[in-house]
């Protein structure tokens, strides 16, 4: 076979996987917000077929032949052809290990576990949802012992996620966060609190559609090619830069849970639509990792829509829309109060402060699952006792506990380290961005589009083209550094809680 016969050969392929890729994408987000309840049992069957012809399409000995031959012959390709080729030859490497019944048998399981998840939440009950789980481990366990029988199951998972991150660096990374912040933390929940009754009155679901435009509009989402919709857990689904699904959830006593989550969807969508147009339809649209993914989300929702910047943009809006619940409310009482800092118990709702101490707290969790030293049955119990002992509080039920994310109904076991690396990764691209812009001019004008276009040229376009380290560094300029975001986070919170010791 030729390099010209593979090439060609590839784009066929790619073009196939990406119409399933998109079939997919379409039922999952039609399922999680505007299907029946009842739906999952024959959208599986769908998900299922679809999945089979995935693989079948991918597990060729043509395809073997196909990425080998260009990847042989990388030196005559463009650097975009020998980059699909590589994250191709990775999917045929990790896929043609499982046999096509037990491949399709996932697929169809992972379904029926997301909507059982969603019953046993409602009901706040783990024993609904425990046998999925096993299962799911079980399987992520086999495949990990296929894919490298030398490494830790657990470094496996976290590698999918996070490419050329393992536990090594992650012990390392927690620890400094869990030294550094969890004196912060316990002063911070000692001090005088700010006021943050008026968040909690009644603002209802109308206004909060109204208020979730505009944001959106402020942090510069194209309408025309991304929608906002309604679920459990908030998401973002999309498979080319034209068509990006975002999801929320309305609480009417809690104004600032949808819309931060709005914000951080909106992230990453925008990095998901930033990427180049001849990226598109193949494997290397979209980001390239989820801890570069988090950085854009948590980026636009901590870093620049909590500041108090963005507040004094963000208070005209909300008074014109909520004029009596935002009465006598000023820029710095809102800043104060959308940050306001204490343990609490649901991760999506916590503080940026505590929010960290909430993924170290499932990382830990995982690293037992996947080292033997947990049973499923004792997981509760494990969750339970660690919200004690970091945080201090007390787990009512499972709702509020350990069902709280649905990421393990997804079978997404090592992702949850991902928000804190991205949390990190954020502080030392607005450190860089200070340098090229005025960001907090931006912010304070309700228009990001300055910023999106600085995260855009160093990130969003290059889709999956660049490494993640190179990403990275071409938006950090300088390799992680915990302590940065350590510090960014101690800096930050010494100024809203006086009398607690500054970094």
């Amino acid at each position: 076979m030729t390099v010209t016969e593979a090439i060609q050969k590839m784009d066929a392929y790619e073009e196939a996987i990406y119409a399933l890729n998109h079939a997919c994408s379409v039922l999952y987000t039609d399922g999680a917000t505007a299907a029946p309840k009842e739906s999952w049992k024959g959208r599986g069957k769908t998900l299922g077929y679809l999945s089979g012809q995935m693989y079948k399409l991918t597990v060729t000995e043509e395809n073997e032949e196909v990425f080998r031959t260009i990847l042989e012959h990388r030196d005559e390709c463009d650097e975009k052809i020998a980059r699909r080729a590589e994250l191709n030859k990775e999917t045929y490497d990790d896929m043609h290990r499982v046999p096509l019944d037990e491949y399709v048998a996932y697929e169809e399981l992972l379904n029926e576990a997301d909507a059982v998840w969603h019953e046993a939440k409602l009901k706040s009950d783990y024993a609904m949802f425990a046998p999925y789980l096993e299962k799911m481990i079980a399987w992520q366990k086999k495949i990990a012992k296929l894919k490298d029988p030398e490494k830790p199951v657990y470094d496996v998972l976290l590698d999918m996620y996070e490419k050329g991150v393992g536990t090594a660096q992650l012990d390392q990374f927690f620890a400094t966060l869990r030294e550094e912040l969890l004196p912060v933390i316990a002063k911070v929940a000692a001090a005088r609190q700010p006021d943050t009754a008026f968040l909690k009155k009644l603002y209802p679901v109308e206004g909060q559609k109204k208020l979730s435009e505009r944001v959106m509009e402020m942090e510069g989402i194209p309408f025309d090619r991304v929608t906002l919709g309604e679920t459990e857990h908030p998401f973002t689904s999309g498979v080319n830069k034209w068509d990006e699904r975002i999801t929320t959830h309305y609480h009417e006593d809690d104004v600032m849970s949808s819309l931060f989550s709005v914000i951080h969807e909106g992230g990453h969508a925008l990095y998901d639509i930033g990427s180049d147009d001849d990226l598109q339809f193949t494997c290397l649209a979209g980001g390239v990792s989820m801890g570069v993914h988090e950085s854009q989300s948590r980026f636009y929702e901590n870093l620049i829509c909590r500041s108090l910047p963005f507040c004094k943009a963000l208070l005209p809006v909300m008074r014109e829309i909520f004029p009596e619940q935002m009465k006598g409310v000023d820029a710095d009482m809102m800043y104060a109060a959308i940050n306001a800092s204490s343990p609490s118990l649901i991760r999506t709702e916590a503080d940026e402060l505590t929010y960290p101490i909430h993924v170290m707290i499932r990382y830990e969790i995982e690293k037992k699952i996947f080292a033997d030293e947990v049973t499923v049955d004792e997981l509760p119990a494990l969750w339970n006792r660690l919200y004690k002992e970091y945080l201090g509080v007390d787990v009512p039920d499972d709702r509020h506990g350990i069902l709280q994310d649905s990421h393990w109904s997804g079978g997404s076991f090592g992702y949850f380290p991902s928000y804190a690396l991205g949390s990190a990764y954020g502080v030392q691209m607005l450190e860089k961005m200070e340098k090229d812009i005025d960001v907090w001019g931006a912010a304070e004008n309700g228009d990001l589009r300055p910023v999106t276009a600085w995260l855009h040229e160093r990130i969003h376009r290059f889709g999956s083209l660049k490494k993640p380290q190179e990403v990275l560094m071409n938006a950090m300029g300088e390799p992680l550094d915990a302590k940065k975001y350590t510090a960014y986070l101690k800096n930050k919170y010494a100024k809203i809680y006086p009398g607690i010791t500054e970094a």
